[in-house]
């Protein structure tokens, strides 16, 4: 096993064009959030009653599922390619202490201290006795282990903390020879269709044992397949030097139409085949051996894949801009993506009397709130000495 990485090979420099995309991304993010608050599909901190319309629901459904298919899939892939140039500019130890300041203490900040806020600001006010003070709340929540799964949204950082520690486990016994692999072709169509279809049969068995909605410590299983690959895809797409040209080709464009254009009326022919959620409350699209399940699965992952390959090549032909605006947001992205949580909660009270009329608009409106909030919020927070070094 070889003692020390030397890196001999290209800089670790930033993508504007990648910058710009995750911050599209995190725009995405609190969209998706914002969607929950009042369309009742999915978890979030606070589900405003009654549900929405059945034509506000469809809307809903066909833009959150959309999102859900490859936003943070998109993220993981992207974290891989750069988690593996870390790796070749710093070695292990300094992919890993780079990544515990950067994903470990801000995930355990929020677990610690944000999460119990949020839970207990929004808890109902009990019939019966009192509610317990934060302090005893927050002492309960510590001793019983809930900590343990108070990630909220920031599932993200602790997951992708988790990849990046199995990562450099793993290169310490492949060593230098596996970070100076030549360069190779990038695959074919065929190949990615190939691993799609992989992907495909691969979520479809690991929800038959972990099916959408159930958790282990906040981490959604279900999903897991598709982050798991995309991690792994982002570090061999580096490593092997495909990853520009990938998402430069024709074949990325394209794949990109695709999914818009058959995406969405696949989606609804799906759900109308599947018909509405019994009332048992048992959604047969969740996991199991129904053709629903997999159907699903074959949706979320084809249509996920063609929207990300299309998503990088845009970005790359069209947001390659460094101007001070979009650097300045991109500075900001993960510090939004943080504080969003709470500021949408403390906006959501503002947005209740819009979604008595359209919930569509309130979701669109407590988007824009929010995100305008937490971008505030993390630029007086980087203006504290020494906190530009944790966010």
């Amino acid at each position: 096993m070889p003692e020390k990485i030397t890196n001999k090979v290209q800089n670790h420099y930033r993508l504007a064009w990648v910058d710009n995309l995750r911050t599209f991304i995190i725009f995405l993010v609190v969209s998706m959030h914002a969607c929950v608050t009042y369309s009742y599909v999915g978890g979030w901190y606070i589900n405003y009653p009654p549900g929405p319309s059945a034509f506000e629901q469809i809307i809903f459904i066909i833009w959150q599922a959309h999102l859900q298919s490859f936003f943070m899939g998109l993220l993981f892939f992207i974290a891989g390619v750069f988690a593996h140039r870390t790796m070749k500019k710093r070695g292990i130890g300094g992919l890993m202490k780079e990544r515990w300041i950067r994903l470990g203490l801000p995930s355990m900040l929020y677990m610690i201290c944000i999460q119990p806020l949020i839970v207990y600001a929004t808890l109902q006010e009990p019939k019966g006795p009192e509610p317990p003070s934060f302090m005893s709340y927050w002492y309960e929540y510590l001793r019983s282990g809930s900590v343990l799964g108070g990630s909220g949204p920031m599932w993200f950082a602790v997951a992708l903390w988790i990849f990046c520690c199995v990562y450099a486990i793993k290169q310490m016994f492949d060593g230098e020879i596996r970070l100076m692999t030549p360069r190779s072709q990038p695959p074919k169509p065929s190949d990615m269709w190939l691993f799609g279809f992989g992907l495909v049969c691969c979520s479809f068995l690991v929800r038959l044992a972990y099916p959408l909605g159930s958790n282990i410590f906040n981490m959604q299983l279900g999903f897991f397949t598709q982050y798991v690959a995309a991690f792994s895809l982002g570090i061999i797409s580096d490593r092997k030097g495909w990853f520009e040209a990938m998402v430069i080709s024709n074949h990325a464009r394209s794949a990109g139409w695709m999914g818009l254009i058959i995406g969405p009326p696949f989606l609804v022919g799906l759900v109308a085949a599947g018909g509405p959620p019994p009332q048992d409350g048992i959604i047969v699209y969740s996991g199991g051996l129904n053709p629903w399940a997999f159907g699903l699965c074959f949706w979320e992952q084809l249509t996920g894949l063609s929207l990300a390959l299309g998503l990088m090549f845009w970005f790359r032909k069209l947001g390659n801009s460094t101007q001070l605006c979009a650097v300045w947001l991109s500075r900001r992205s993960f510090g939004v993506y943080m504080l969003h949580s709470p500021i949408m909660v403390a906006f959501t009270p503002v947005c209740n009397s819009i979604a008595d009329t359209s919930r569509l608009v309130a979701a669109a409106i407590l988007t824009i709130l929010s995100l305008v909030a937490s971008y505030i919020a993390t630029d007086l927070i980087l203006r504290i000495p020494g906190i530009k070094k944790f966010i």
